[in-house]
């Protein structure tokens, strides 16, 4: 089995989403997802990555994640990383699909049939437009509510929005209402009523529904250490289930002292890439639960290895989603074979809405419990069709002899 083929596909409704398809000569194609920076990324995979992966075996996927590193981009958190990591999660695809076996069991097996899910809170057009993570690019809803619009939910009737999830069978639920504030005041200081008014959703969830609702508080690593450790003391009244990304993930000891500074447990790690930095942040107790995403640290071969270390040292794991289907997909079968995972993110705005717009199958979402796809590989494909859209752009390298030809396809042309 040798690669004949790396393409990638990206959508001018879904700008920030990359998907990488790697055919081999036996007629398997497996497929990866990163998210953020698309153009880079892909400009890397056909430059860079293309001509040592072609002709290849890609079972080699240990050989792979160490050599496409190379000498630059073996860690940093860009495209080299993003690439990498998407096609580390085809090569997993390949193999379970070369092997008729689904990726939980390549990984270890099932440590658990299904695992509880908490929902982040944001909407169906989240992060949409452009590629930062702003109070600019929400993407709330004009007018009328849309049925998912969680994150206006959060904002405007959090109680409502609680309530809402319990009934759906969500015990958990991911809210971000100090970022306005952040982005005002440059996150180094916010003013005790500000920090009241920031707190007002969590109130709101404690009234309507007590206790029965976990909530997890992202800060988005848009606060200095001296702030965040007043609002994590602020937040400890409403007992939250974790205080995520507090500081900049880079900065270990600006962590470690926001962490031992609150008795709330401190997530983070969704930015970073790389064992080493885990390795890191674990030896100084500087996280209490380690979020890993498969598309931006090196793909399912770092993200086990992350969470083998992090279990070393007794912490959790909970693997990140607000990215796209094929990472959900990726991340559950690590979730339900990983012995230290807690919970599974699961963006319930996306998965009833865009999600199914462009693969063939999802994770299953039942009473708050996700399961793995059963399948061979990942179990789920791009959706058929998805190449012919008017707003594809695909680009594809071959092998020419013994150079690697690339040509670009664009959907509106074709049409």
């Amino acid at each position: 089995m040798r690669i004949r083929g790396l393409d990638t596909i990206r959508l001018g409704e879904y700008p920030n989403i990359l998907w990488v398809e790697i055919a081999t000569g036996d007629g398997l194609v497996g497929l990866g997802e990163t998210f953020l920076g698309t153009r880079a990324v892909a400009a890397y995979l056909h430059e860079t990555a293309a001509p040592q992966l072609l002709g290849q075996d890609p079972t080699r996927i240990e050989h792979w994640a160490r050599q496409l590193g190379g000498y630059l981009g073996n860690e940093g958190p860009g495209a080299e990383t993003r690439g990498n990591s998407a096609v580390d999660i085809a090569l997993w695809d390949l193999l379970g699909q070369a092997t008729g076996e689904p990726l939980h069991v390549l990984l270890g097996g099932l440590t658990r049939e299904s695992i509880r899910t908490y929902n982040t809170c944001a909407g169906p057009r989240y992060i949409r437009e452009r590629p930062e993570q702003s109070v600019d690019n929400w993407g709330l809803s004009d007018g009328a509510p849309e049925r998912y619009d969680d994150l206006s939910a959060f904002l405007t009737r959090a109680g409502e929005l609680a309530e809402d999830l319990l009934e759906q069978g969500f015990t958990g639920m991911k809210i971000w209402p100090f970022d306005p504030f952040a982005e005002a005041r440059l996150g180094v200081d916010i003013s005790p009523s500000e920090l009241e008014r920031a707190l007002e959703p969590v109130r709101r969830i404690r009234d309507a529904v007590g206790q029965r609702m976990d909530v997890m508080l992202e800060f988005h690593s848009l606060w200095n250490a001296p702030t965040a450790k007043r609002i994590a003391r602020a937040a400890e009244a409403y007992e939250p289930f974790w205080l995520e990304d507090p500081v900049k993930m880079s900065n270990t000891a600006a962590l470690a002292d926001v962490t031992a500074s609150t008795r709330t447990p401190v997530a983070g790690g969704e930015t970073l890439t790389g064992l080493r930095r885990f390795r890191e942040l674990l030896a100084q107790r500087a996280l209490d639960v380690v979020i890993v995403d498969i598309s931006w640290t090196g793909g399912l071969t770092e993200a086990r290895k992350i969470a083998a270390l992090a279990g070393s040292h007794e912490v959790p794991i909970a693997p990140h989603d607000c990215t796209g289907p094929v990472v959900l997909a990726a991340s559950t079968h690590l979730s339900v074979s990983a012995p230290n995972a807690i919970v599974q993110e699961v963006t319930r705005a996306s998965y009833n809405t865009w999600y199914p717009e462009l693969v063939t199958d999802l994770p299953p979402l039942d009473a708050g419990q996700i399961r793995s796809l059963t399948g061979p590989g990942l179990g789920t494909r791009l959706l058929p069709g998805l190449r012919e859209r008017v707003d594809a752009e695909v680009v594809s390298s071959r092998l020419d002899g013994d150079r690697v030809a690339t040509t670009v396809r664009n959907g509106r042309e074709a049409a």
